[in-house]
């Protein structure tokens, strides 16, 4: 097979560039056309503006709320509202009562669903199930027909829970009445049996008193269910995480179950969410681990809902709105106009200096930033539009402090090949082993900014979390650059007469780099007849001396041994060239 070049793998990587980037932009635009994303960054609450709500607590009972509780809420209702930490959602207390909670925009219905849900989160045992049908439509079943308890019930799943009250209950419960399918402000004692109805079947239960709080839930996560040889199926399913008590009630609760066998309908266990059944599903082992998996029909949304649920569901108290209002951006447009006049005062800079370090290398640099910032955007308006990023003053900093790291690996980059070219390497080889040099030092620092980013980002709250965020994504941005622009670009710029043979106004002129100047570029070196190296240099003392502060301490003590080494060797040579030149004469 013919060896593929350097001109014609940057080529590759180029378009491989260009793919990544039509793509980003290509869903964008789809999802601006068919959705509800947009070519314009989402903004947060401090550039835009939003909703503030204040919510009063409301605990089962009528018992006052703790200071434990309302702490315990606000960071439950922060992971409800911005799971993330990017959608620049503010949540505080107010005179320890209430909470406040202020959103950028308006809040759609289900995110106001969501703060208002309370987490009475229930696994609760099935003592029997019907469809959810019309009342009309039912015979009700005779009094001397209804179910008689025979004694006193020995556990959850005992059918004697089932009172004729209860029944009768059961059977006027119409699960096809929206009204029957919204959360219950009040739900039944944990130690009773109740009926609800599974609003995605809209069929009705009898359950039997609480066996696992939500509490014993420490986290929930969804994905591709897998079969037993570790191999992904193409089914969602729901994975649950307990914590210890949890775990050993779970595993008594699911050993009595699925000894009942699939046939009987007391072999399901329901998860109870504000009296409205969330998922019933049945028992087909016993759960030793903690870690019991829901499978059934899921899709990838209805999965990914019932995890955020499980997950974010164990609230012990709820909320109702107070009051409501719109508010202003905090900061506002002018903040945000000055904010962007200094990213492009930074990004003026930066181009000033490329140039003037540089000369038209330079221009790479001003390319790649240019590259950087339409991947970064791209980007931004996606996440906003999929994860409802908001892109906040913090977010600003963020960007602007990224072009200067952006513009670090550059330098880093043409400085490994100013190097080989002061080592006398033609241009095409200083590119390919600078290049070998510099990525590693390139992906040193990335991982370093990476890493400080995901700490910033999971340590802080509220504005910092967004500046972490955008810290971390321009990170990354700029590694897709170097590696799949900047670096293309120099391996083709290399093969040119201009900079292949380093003009002066190229920046890759060796010769005022201080270096050796073998490269004479098309593929001609120092011959025995030209200039000495030492005349070269004296003709450019300002290269010779830009060359010599950047030796290291190492670099220097070898130069002067190499140049001491070089003195006696050429006094020894004097000297046996004149007792040669004796001899002969003589």
């Amino acid at each position: 097979m013919p060896r593929t070049g350097p001109g014609t793998a940057a080529k590759r990587t180029l378009v491989w560039l260009g793919a990544l980037t039509a793509l980003l932009a290509i869903l964008l635009g789809a999802g601006s056309y068919w959705s509800t994303a947009s070519w314009s960054p989402r903004l947060a609450l401090d550039l835009e503006g939003g909703t503030q709500m204040i919510l009063a607590p409301r605990v089962q009972g009528g018992s006052e709320i703790t200071p434990e509780q309302l702490d315990q809420a606000v960071e439950i209702i922060r992971q409800r509202v911005d799971g993330s930490g990017v959608a620049e959602a503010e949540i505080n207390t107010q005179s320890g009562q209430n909470v406040i909670v202020s959103l950028p925009g308006t809040p759609d219905p289900q995110t106001r669903d969501l703060i208002q849900a309370s987490a009475q989160m229930e696994f609760r045992p099935v003592l029997a199930g019907g469809p959810g049908q019309a009342p009309a439509a039912e015979t009700p079943t005779p009094d001397d027909q209804l179910p008689q308890p025979a004694a006193e019930p020995q556990d959850a799943s005992d059918p004697n829970w089932i009172t004729p009250e209860l029944y009768k209950e059961f059977e006027a419960l119409n699960c096809l009445d929206p009204a029957a399918l919204e959360p219950s402000e009040e739900t039944a004692p944990a130690d009773q049996p109740m009926v609800a109805c599974e609003p995605d079947t809209q069929g009705k239960y009898i359950l039997g008193p609480v066996e696992v709080p939500g509490t014993d839930i420490s986290t929930a996560s969804y994905g591709l269910q897998r079969s037993p040889q570790g191999q992904a199926l193409n089914t969602w399913a729901v994975n649950i995480d307990f914590n210890d008590e949890g775990t050993e009630t779970f595993r008594e609760v699911t050993e009595r179950l699925f000894a009942l066998g699939e046939g009987d309908p007391r072999n399901q266990f329901a998860i109870v969410l504000d009296g409205r059944i969330v998922s019933a599903p049945t028992t087909n082992a016993v759960i030793a681990d903690g870690n019991p998996q829901i499978s059934g029909n899921f899709t990838e949304e209805s999965a990914a809902a019932l995890a955020e649920q499980l997950k974010y569901g164990a609230l012990p108290i709820s909320f109702e709105i107070q009051s409501e209002q719109q508010i202003s951006a905090t900061l506002g447009a002018d903040q945000l106009r000055l904010g962007l006049i200094a990213g492009l005062i930074g990004l003026l800079l930066v181009a000033a200096y490329s140039m003037f370090q540089y000369r038209l290398l330079g221009l790479v640099t001003i390319a790649s930033l240019v590259v950087a910032g339409i991947l970064t955007y791209l980007a931004i308006c996606i996440l906003g539009w999929t994860e409802n990023y908001r892109l906040s003053l913090a977010g600003v900093a963020g960007l602007i402090v990224a072009i200067g790291q952006t513009a670090d690996s550059f330098i880093v980059y043409f400085e490994r090949i100013r190097d080989e070219l002061r080592d006398g390497r033609g241009l095409i080889s200083a590119v390919e082993n600078g290049w070998r040099r510099a990525k590693r030092t390139v992906l040193a620092s990335k991982a370093v900014n990476l890493l400080a980013a995901l700490v910033l980002y999971f340590v802080a709250v509220g504005n910092v979390r967004g500046f972490a965020f955008t810290l971390g994504l321009t990170a990354i941005a700029d590694l897709i650059v170097v590696f799949l622009f900047t670096h293309p670009v120099l391996r083709l710029l290399a093969k040119t007469k201009f900079f292949g043979e380093g003009h002066p106004w190229s920046g890759l002129d060796p010769r005022r780099l201080g270096g050796i100047p073998l490269y004479r570029g098309a593929g001609r070196v120092r011959e025995p007849g030209d200039k000495p190296v030492v005349a070269a240099r004296t003709r450019n003392k300002g290269a010779t001396a830009e060359a010599d502060r950047r030796l290291t301490i190492a670099e220097r003590r070898r130069a002067e041994q190499q140049k001491a080494l070089a003195g006696r060797t050429g006094s020894s040579v004097v000297e046996r060239t004149g007792s040669s030149k004796k001899e002969i004469n003589e």
